[in-house]
């Protein structure tokens, strides 16, 4: 196809003058934050001390605890060997460990 002398170029639908117009928009009020700011930022964040939850309760004495313990497998195979009350017997032999028998 011949093009004319003086011809215009074909016009855009509005969608994509519309979206030129936005990225035209956005890239005009878009900051690039200076290297002073963004310093300040990162040391803010570094050595501000996060926010503690509250408190935990004092739990009541002789109380048990639910937690999750990795145990060798030959380690917990001896315990359970001997029957019912496992655990209680791991207990009383972490306690003798710990020194609060």
């Amino acid at each position: 196809m011949r093009e004319r002398r003086g011809a215009r170029p074909a016009r855009r639908s509005p969608r994509r003058m519309l979206l030129r117009r936005m990225c035209y928009k956005a890239a005009m009020t878009r900051r690039t934050p200076d290297a002073r700011t963004a310093a300040e930022k990162a040391f803010k964040a570094a050595t501000t001390k996060p926010v503690e939850g509250p408190a935990k309760p004092p739990s009541l004495p002789g109380a048990k605890e639910t937690v999750s313990l990795r145990i060798d497998r030959d380690v917990l195979d001896f315990f359970q060997e001997q029957g019912t009350g496992w655990q209680d017997r791991i207990n009383a032999a972490l306690r003798k460990a710990a020194g609060k028998s």
